[in-house]
């Protein structure tokens, strides 16, 4: 039998943050260290896609954040503290610059991270976020998207929502949620699933305390004029057709000083599952050209 590509030789092992809480991590591939933030916030990594379509361009390092996944199940759950466990994964790969992709909430957590720590980052990519507007003007839009890409589930799907939940529940509710977020219906449940499996169990709590913190401080702090300040490297990928509207990312755009936006024209909040290849190719030209 031939022998696997390396990119495809992933490791998991448990990094200590500097408070003791052990975080799940995974790394594969050669080339230039690309740290990835997955979404939620409350869920896990769920990038094992990505590694695989940039393991011959990047060492992917996958990490579950606190609390969630295979991580150890503690806090405290603050952007803070957060941002604190970025660093530490950093520095356990003995990374002194790191390549930064954050994906949906997770590339709100890259932000602020390249925004406490800009030194030690040499690029930002972020995928699927939701801007800087301090009124989240773009939620009204989002939620009539997601009951209209829910469709015939809509019932079931506010059925669950109004109750306690099994956890098979948890995870049906999360399924039918998640069909929003891909463009093809016929295709969208099986991406839905994909995603929910292994279910690992959403960390709710985790997922209260971070949203909060993260409205109030796009409320209380002048985040365009930070942004102003960034002059790290910047990608955007949007998916045409996310469910949250792709204007709400405007304002960011308009702030960054170093910015590149790449919008892929047949994919949702999900790009590399919907256009792996163009997602591939942005991604990784990005990157090498950073790198060069």
């Amino acid at each position: 039998m031939p022998e696997a590509p390396s990119y495809l030789a992933i490791m998991g092992a448990h990094v200590l943050a500097d408070d003791g809480c052990r975080l799940w991590t995974a790394v594969a591939g050669d080339g230039p260290p690309l740290l990835l933030c997955h979404g939620g916030p409350g869920l896990w990594d769920y990038f094992d896609g990505v590694a695989e379509l940039l393991g011959g361009f990047v060492r992917s390092i996958r990490w579950d954040q606190r609390g969630c996944g295979r991580s150890e199940r503690r806090g405290p759950y603050t952007v803070d503290r957060f941002v604190g466990d970025v660093d530490a994964v950093r520095r356990h790969f003995g990374a002194e610059r790191v390549n930064l992709l954050g994906h949906s909430w997770g590339a709100m957590l890259a932000l602020r991270y390249a925004l406490a720590h800009p030194s030690r980052v040499g690029s930002l990519i972020y995928v699927s976020g939701t801007g800087v507007d301090p009124d989240l003007t773009w939620r009204d839009a989002f939620h009539r998207n997601l009951t209209h890409g829910i469709g015939a589930d809509a019932a079931r799907w506010r059925e669950l929502d109004e109750r306690e939940r099994t956890p098979e529940e948890d995870r049906e509710h999360a399924i039918l949620q998640w069909q929003a977020d891909f463009v093809d219906p016929v295709t969208a449940r099986g991406h839905a699933e994909r995603l929910g499996t292994p279910w690992l169990g959403i960390n709710y709590t985790c997922a209260r305390a971070i949203n909060a913190e993260s409205r109030r401080f796009l409320r209380d702090h002048d985040v365009p004029a930070l942004c102003r300040a960034l002059t790290t490297p910047t990608l955007i990928v949007d998916g045409a057709h996310d469910i949250r509207p792709r204007w709400a990312v405007d304002s960011l755009e308009r702030s960054l000083p170093d910015v590149k936006r790449v919008t892929l024209a047949g994919a949702g909040h999900i790009p590399w599952a919907e256009d792996p290849a163009g997602f591939r190719e942005v991604v990784a030209k990005f990157v090498t050209q950073v790198a060069s």
